[in-house]
């Protein structure tokens, strides 16, 4: 399996896969506590994430050119302005991109999911990273140098397709944030629409939904464009109207539909 020879970013250290083997050839135990799974070929998770699910042809060649890592909660995959050295599949966990101004203000653009391809259009196009990745919860992510994927890209349709696609709906959802942020008249209606996204594709049972909350006021408030003391008003609020709970990491969406309206506007 080809390994990336690139340096770590930052004070960080990408963690060989190999030791202390677990069921089967192609499992590791890592020591953040995840399971890697070495070749893209044996991923049970393949089908399910849109990049991966390619011909075998491609996920044959895919195996070959991929490096797998594993790393902790805080590790940084790559800042913003850093030349693009190539992209970084998320096959477990998840990673915050953000980007940061002179002033030190930070806004967290979005949580990437399993199957993500970070660094894509920076990578494309040769330029410059346009965002901060850091990973929020151990992870699995396999990187793919910028001459590799430009290879892989060129040599099957189906993977410039697949590229296309997720370029397409980063624009999209570029837009939609866009518009949440610099539309919403107040600070409940950007939370209503950042709760929502949460729980997006989950099904609520009698009304009331339940998830685990792996934000702090301040990492929302980065999220919609406020300060923390204005998301920490706007949940008591959505508190009062019996909209929501809350108890630790736990948040209980008691009414969807009302939340979906204050969202709307």
């Amino acid at each position: 399996m080809a390994k990336d020879s690139s340096p770590p970013v930052g004070r960080f250290r990408l963690v060989p896969l190999g030791k202390d083997r677990i069921q089967g050839p192609n499992s590791v135990r890592a020591p953040y506590g995840i399971e890697i799974i070495e070749s893209c070929l044996t991923c049970p998770h393949r089908e399910d994430m849109v990049f991966c699910n390619l011909p075998p042809a491609a996920v044959q060649r895919l195996a070959i050119i991929t490096s797998p890592s594993s790393y902790p909660k805080g590790a940084t995959l790559f800042v913003e302005g850093q030349t693009a050295r190539g992209v970084y599949i998320v096959c477990t966990g998840r990673v915050k991109l953000s980007t940061s101004s002179i002033d030190g203000k930070t806004l967290i653009v979005r949580l990437s999911e399993p199957g993500e391809v970070l660094g894509l259009p920076a990578t494309v196009t040769g330029t410059a990273y346009e965002l901060q990745a850091e990973v929020v919860e151990p992870a699995q992510i396999n990187f793919i140098s910028t001459k590799d994927f430009l290879a892989f890209i060129s040599e099957f349709g189906e993977v410039a397709l697949r590229v296309a696609q997720q370029l397409g709906k980063t624009y999209h959802r570029a837009i939609s944030e866009i518009r949440a942020i610099g539309l919403s008249h107040s600070a409940e209606e950007k939370l209503a629409g950042f709760l929502l996204d949460l729980i997006a594709d989950r099904k609520s049972e009698k009304g009331a939904l339940k998830v685990t909350l792996n934000f702090t006021h301040e990492e929302i408030a980065q999220n919609i464009g406020t300060t923390r003391e204005t998301v920490t008003r706007a949940f008591a609020d959505l508190k009062k109207k019996n909209l929501l709970a809350v108890k630790g990491s736990a948040l209980t969406i008691l009414d969807r539909a009302a939340l979906e309206r204050i969202a709307q506007g």
